[in-house]
C-alpha cells in the first residue's frame, strides 16, 4: 500500500536542496523522486533522513 500524502513537497525539498548544492538538474530529479518514493512507503505525512536517501542511492546505484 502506498499513501502519497506530502510527497510532491518531498520531490520539491530534495529537488531544490539538491540544486542549493550544486547538483545537477538531472542529480536534483534523481534525488527527489528518490526521496519521494522512500515517503510514499509509509502511513501518513512523512519525511526521509538523509541516512534513508543514501541507503536507496547505494542500492540504485547498484543495480545499474
Amino acid at each position: 500500500m502506498f499513501d502519497v500524502t506530502g510527497a510532491g513537497d518531498t520531490v520539491v525539498a530534495a529537488l531544490t536542496l539538491s540544486l542549493a548544492n550544486g547538483g545537477s538538474f538531472w542529480q536534483a530529479a534523481v534525488l527527489g523522486n528518490l526521496a519521494a518514493s522512500i515517503v510514499v512507503r509509509q502511513f501518513g505525512t512523512s519525511t526521509t533522513t538523509p541516512a534513508e536517501l543514501r541507503q536507496a542511492l547505494t542500492q540504485l546505484l547498484t543495480r545499474i
